[in-house]
C-alpha cells in the first residue's frame, strides 16, 4: 500500500525495514487513544458545526438540482418490494471481552483487545432472530442504526464498527428474494450513517485553534493525527475477512480518502469495482455496484470511467441470471422469472441514471449497442430508456421501437418498455415523419392487451402523446378504445387514477372547450367515473380549466349543457357533511362558469338561463348571490340598450329580474347578505323606475332589520354584529333621500318606520351605536331640507320634485329631527356616571359637530344646544384638547366668510377649559 505511514511508531517498530501495518500497531501507539487522551474536553463546536454545514453544502452541489436524489426513490422502493413471508436476522450480542481495563494498563494491550473484539465478532458471537414480521425487521434496523449512533457517541468506536459489519452481511443474504431491495435500503441507511460518523470524527480533528479547513481542501493541509485516525479506520475494514462487509464498510467511508491523498478516491474505485466481481449472486452484485455508483456520486461525480466499468462489468455477468444457480434458487422460493426480473430494476435504473447524467449522446449509442449484443434484453432496455434525456431517446424511437419488437416477451412484458418509451415522448417530440407510424407500432401492441391494469398503465401514457401530436379525431379513437377496454366488468373502478390522469392530460392540450366537447366520446368517457368523490374530482378540475382558459363569454349550447351538467354533478355532492371550505371552492368554480355566459342582447334567454341556474344550484348560498348580482346587473343593461325606448316589453322584462331577486333574497341564510341585497336590488328597481318594486325592497330591509343578532360569525369566528349594521343603515339613509314618498303611505314613510325599528331593536348596554345611528338620521333629515337635493336618480322625481319645498313638509322633518335630538339627549343623560364619563364627552362632541356641519346655527335653541354640547364635552376633562382647538380654529375660520357672521358669537360663546 502506497499510504504514508504512522509517524508515532516506537523506535523498534520503525527500525524494521517491512511492517505489516495491523501488527505494527501493537507495539505502538492507538492514535484513536492518543487523541482521546490529549484532546481538550471543550471542542470548538460551533466551528465543527460551522464546517459540517459549509461542507455539506458543498458536498450537495457536486451534482446539479437538476439529479434527482437516492432519497426521492427510497420510499418507493420500500413500498413497492414487500413480503408476508417470515424474515431472520442476525444480531450482534456484544462480548463483554476487554470492557474492564484499568487506566494503567498498556496502550498496547488496548489495541490487541480492540482486534480481539473484532476476530469475536467475525467468529461467531451472533444471535439469529427468525420468524420476524416484514415491519419488525424494520424495527430491528431501526434499532441497529441507533444503537450505531448510540455506541458512537459513548465512544465505542469499535462496537459501532461491528454492528456495521453485521448489518453488512445481512445484503448476502437472499432467502426472501422478493424483499431484498428494501432490505438493501434499509441496510444503506446505517452504512451512511457510519461513513458520515467517521468522516465528521476525522475532520473535526483537522480543526486547530478554531481554524477550520477550507471546503476543497488538500491533503498536505490534514494534520498527522487525523491522518493517523483515517488510516486506523482503513486498516481496521481492511481486516474483515469476508467480502461483502469488507466492501459495503470501505465503500461507506470512500470519503476519507480526501483526508489522504488526492488520488485516494480515483484509485480505490476501480478497486473496489474489481472486488465485487467475487461476488458470486448477480442480484447481490448489481446492488453492491448501485452503491459505489451512488458513494461515487456524492464524492467523485467526474470520476465516470468508474460508473461506466460498474454497468459494463454487470452486463458481461448478466448471462447468470440464466444459470442453473438462480434459477434452483427462484424453484425453492417459489419465484417466477418476470418478478424476478423486476427486483434488478432500482439497482439498473440507479447505475444507468449516474452514467447518463450530462453525459453526451454518443453514450446513448454504445449502450443501444451492447443491449443488441445481448439479444436486446427487455430489462436492460427498460432501464437505459429511463435513464437518458429524453430528447435522445425520442430522436431514436423507432430506433427503439424495433428492438421492443425483438425483444423476448417471457422475462419483461413488452408493454412495459412502450409506457417507458412513451413518457420519454411526453417530455420530447420525436422526428415529425416519424410520428403517426411511432402511434400505430405503440396501439397495436397496448390494445391487445387483455389485463385492464395493464392496458390502462399503458394507454395513460400514450394519451399525452396523442394529445401532443394529433387531432381530435385520433384523440376520439383513443378515448374510445379505453372505453371499450375498462367497461367490461366495470374494470374502471379499479383505475380511476389513471382515468383522471388521461383527463387531465386531454384537457391540459384541448382547452378550447367547444373543440373538447366536440370529442364524441369525451362524455362517455366521463361517465365511467361513478365513484361520487372521484367524479367530482374530475369535474373540478375541468371547471378550473374552463375558468383558466375561457377568454371571452359563449353561449354555445354544447358547452353550456355539458358544463351545467358538470357544475350540477359538483353542487349534487353536497351534504350536511361537507366542510364550508370545500363549499366554497365549488361555489367559486360554478360562479366562474356563470360570469363567462352571454347571449349578448338577447337579455329574456339570459335571465332563462339564470333561472335555471338557481332551480340548479339552490343549495350554494355564494352561487345564488351571483345570480342575483347577475340579474341586477342584466337588468342595468337593459336600462342602458333601451334608453329612449321604455317599451312595455322592456319594462316587463325589467320587473322580472325584479321578481327574480325578490324571490331568490329569502332562501340567503346570511342575515347582512340579505340586508345587503334587498338594498342593492331597491337601487336597481329604482334606477329602473320601478318604484313599488323599489319600496317593496326597502320594506324587506326595514322587516328584517329587527331579526339581526347580537353576535354574528366573521370568517369562523363570534363577532358583534352592530359595527356591521351601523355600516347597512348609514348606506340605507344614503339611499333613502332620494326615494319618493308613496302616495298612499304618508310622508317619509320608509324613514319613520326604520326609525321605529331602531328604536326598538335591542342594543348592547356598552354600546353608542344607537346615537351614532340617530346622528346619521339627522344628516339625512338636513339633506331633505334642501331645495335640491344633492344627487337624484334619473327619470326619479325625489321629494324635493314632488313637495317643492312645502312648508308642511319641512315641518314634518323638524317634527322627527326634534324627536331624533331628544332620544341622543336622554342617552347622553344615561352616562352621566362616572364610569361612562368619557364616552358622554366623546359623544357630545361628535353631536356638537353634527350640528356644526348640518344645522342651521341661526337657530337660537340649536346654538344653545352646541353650545351645551360644546361644555359637557369639557366638563369632566376627557377632551381631547388639540381636538378642541382645531375645532374652534374652525368655527372662527367659518366665520370669515360670507353670511356666516352667527358664527362669530358662536365662537365667543365656546370657552376653551384647561385640564386642572
Amino acid at each position: 500500500m502506497n499510504r504514508k505511514g504512522s509517524t508515532s511508531s516506537t523506535s523498534s517498530s520503525s527500525s524494521s525495514s517491512v511492517m505489516d501495518p495491523l501488527s505494527s500497531v501493537l507495539d505502538g501507539t492507538d492514535p484513536l487513544s492518543l487523541f482521546a487522551a490529549a484532546a481538550d474536553p471543550v471542542t470548538t463546536t460551533a466551528t465543527m458545526d460551522s464546517t459540517r454545514k459549509k461542507r455539506d453544502k458543498d458536498d450537495s452541489s457536486a451534482v446539479g438540482s437538476d439529479f434527482e436524489p437516492w432519497s426521492s426513490k427510497r420510499g418507493e422502493i420500500l413500498s413497492r418490494y414487500t413480503t408476508t413471508e417470515k424474515l431472520s436476522i442476525n444480531l450482534y450480542m456484544g462480548s463483554e471481552k476487554g470492557k474492564a481495563t484499568t487506566t494503567g494498563s498498556a496502550v498496547s494491550e488496548k489495541v490487541r483487545t480492540r482486534l480481539e473484539e473484532l476476530d469475536d465478532l467475525e467468529e461467531g458471537s451472533q444471535k439469529e432472530l427468525l420468524n420476524l414480521t416484514q415491519q419488525d425487521y424494520m424495527n430491528r434496523i431501526e434499532e441497529l442504526n441507533q444503537s450505531l449512533k448510540d455506541a458512537w457517541s459513548s465512544d465505542q468506536k469499535v462496537k459501532a464498527l461491528k454492528i456495521v459489519i453485521q448489518c453488512s452481511k445481512l445484503l448476502s443474504d437472499t432467502t426472501v428474494i422478493q424483499f431484498y431491495p428494501s432490505k438493501f435500503v434499509l441496510i444503506t441507511d446505517i452504512l451512511d450513517t457510519f461513513g458520515k460518523l467517521v468522516y465528521e470524527r476525522i475532520l473535526s480533528m483537522c480543526v486547530d485553534s478554531r481554524v477550520s479547513l477550507p471546503d476543497n481542501f488538500s491533503p498536505e493541509s490534514v494534520n498527522d493525527t487525523a491522518k493517523e485516525t483515517c488510516l486506523n479506520w482503513f486498516f481496521k475494514i481492511a481486516s474483515i475477512r469476508e467480502l461483502i462487509p469488507r466492501f459495503y464498510v470501505e465503500a461507506a467511508i470512500l470519503k476519507c480518502n480526501k483526508f489522504l491523498s488526492k488520488t485516494g478516491i480515483s484509485e480505490c474505485l476501480p478497486r473496489l469495482t474489481s472486488m465485487i466481481r467475487g461476488i458470486g449472486d448477480p442480484l447481490v452484485a448489481v446492488y453492491a455496484r448501485a452503491y459505489l455508483c451512488r458513494v461515487g456520486m456524492e464524492v467523485a461525480p467526474q470520476l465516470k470511467e468508474s460508473l461506466n466499468k460498474n454497468f459494463f462489468d454487470f452486463l458481461l455477468t448478466f448471462k447468470q441470471i440464466h444459470g442453473d444457480t438462480v434459477q434452483n434458487q427462484l424453484v425453492v422460493q417459489c419465484v417466477e422469472i418476470p418478478l424476478y426480473l423486476t427486483l434488478y430494476s432500482p439497482a439498473i435504473d440507479w447505475i444507468l441514471q449516474c452514467i447518463a447524467y450530462r453525459a453526451p449522446e454518443v453514450l446513448l449509442t454504445e449502450m443501444m449497442e451492447r443491449c443488441r449484443k445481448l439479444g436486446n434484453n427487455a430489462l436492460l432496455l427498460n432501464s437505459v430508456m429511463s435513464a437518458f434525456r429524453a430528447e435522445f431517446i425520442a430522436a431514436r424511437s423507432m430506433d427503439f421501437i424495433g428492438m421492443i419488437k425483438e425483444c423476448d416477451e417471457s422475462g419483461f412484458p413488452k408493454h412495459l418498455l412502450f409506457r417507458s418509451l412513451g413518457l420519454n415522448l411526453a417530455l420530447a417530440d420525436p422526428p415529425e415523419n416519424d410520428r403517426l407510424q411511432i402511434l400505430n407500432e405503440a396501439w397495436k401492441v397496448i390494445t391487445k392487451l387483455k389485463n385492464p391494469q395493464d392496458y390502462i398503465n399503458c394507454a395513460e401514457v400514450w394519451v399525452e402523446y396523442t394529445c401532443r401530436h394529433f387531432t381530435n379525431r385520433e384523440i376520439n379513437t383513443v378515448l374510445a378504445d379505453v372505453i371499450k377496454h375498462m367497461t367490461p366488468d366495470r374494470a374502471f373502478e379499479d383505475a380511476y387514477p389513471q382515468l383522471q390522469s388521461i383527463i387531465q392530460k386531454v384537457i391540459t392540450y384541448i382547452y378550447d372547450f367547444s373543440l373538447l366537447f366536440s370529442v364524441e366520446k369525451f362524455l362517455p368517457f366521463l361517465d365511467m367515473f361513478q365513484k361520487e368523490s372521484v367524479r367530482v374530482e374530475v369535474c373540478k378540475c375541468i371547471m378550473e380549466s374552463f375558468i383558466k382558459h375561457q377568454q371571452e363569454s359563449t353561449k354555445d349550447p354544447v358547452i353550456l349543457n355539458a358544463l351545467l351538467h358538470i357544475c350540477k354533478t359538483m353542487h349534487d355532492s353536497v351534504n350536511a357533511l361537507t366542510l364550508e371550505d370545500e363549499k366554497r371552492m365549488l361555489a367559486a368554480l360554478i360562479n366562474g362558469f356563470i360570469k363567462m355566459v352571454s347571449f349578448g342582447r338577447d337579455f329574456e334567454q339570459q335571465l332563462s338561463f339564470y333561472v335555471e341556474a338557481r332551480s340548479m344550484f339552490c343549495n350554494l348560498e355564494p352561487v345564488l348571490v351571483q345570480l342575483i348580482h347577475s340579474v341586477n346587473q342584466l337588468a342595468m343593461e337593459t336600462r342602458k340598450v333601451m334608453k329612449g325606448n321604455h317599451s312595455r316589453k322592456t319594462a316587463a322584462f325589467v320587473r322580472a329580474c325584479v321578481a327574480f331577486c325578490f324571490i331568490t333574497i329569502p332562501s340567503l341564510s346570511s342575515i347582512f347578505t340579505r340586508l345587503n341585497l334587498y338594498l342593492h336590488s331597491g337601487q336597481v328597481a329604482l334606477a329602473n323606475q320601478c318604484l313599488s318594486q323599489a319600496d317593496a325592497f326597502f320594506k324587506a330591509a326595514v322587516s328584517l332589520v329587527p331579526e339581526v343578532p347580537k353576535m354574528i360569525s366573521v370568517d369562523g369566528k363570534m363577532r358583534p354584529s352592530d359595527a356591521f349594521l351601523l355600516e347597512f343603515l348609514c348606506n340605507f339613509f344614503s339611499t333613502l333621500l332620494v326615494v319618493p314618498d308613496h302616495p298612499e303611505q304618508g310622508v317619509l314613510f320608509l324613514v319613520r318606520g326604520l326609525l321605529n325599528v331602531i328604536q326598538d331593536y335591542t342594543w348592547e348596554d356598552n354600546s353608542d351605536d344607537k346615537v351614532r345611528i340617530y346622528t346619521n338620521v339627522l344628516h339625512l333629515l338636513s339633506a331633505m331640507t334642501q331645495e335640491a337635493y344633492i344627487y337624484h336618480v334619473d327619470k326619479v322625481d325625489s321629494n324635493d320634485t314632488l313637495y317643492g319645498g312645502d312648508s308642511k313638509f319641512l315641518t314634518e322633518i323638524n317634527k322627527l329631527c326634534e324627536t331624533v335630538i331628544a332620544q341622543i339627549l336622554d342617552h347622553l343623560k344615561t352616562l352621566g356616571k362616572e364610569e361612562t364619563l368619557k364616552r358622554q364627552s366623546q359623544l357630545a362632541l361628535y353631536f356638537f359637530n353634527t350640528i356644526l356641519a348640518h344645522g342651521d346655527l341661526r337657530n337660537n335653541k340649536l346654538n344653545q344646544l352646541s353650545v351645551n354640547l360644546w361644555n359637557l364635552a369639557q366638563k369632566h376633562g376627557f377632551a381631547d384638547t388639540k381636538t378642541m382647538v382645531k375645532t374652534l380654529e374652525y368655527i372662527k375660520r367659518r366665520s370669515k366668510q360670507p353670511e356666516m357672521s352667527h358664527f362669530t358669537d358662536l365662537a365667543l360663546r365656546l370657552p376653551l377649559q384647561s385640564r386642572t
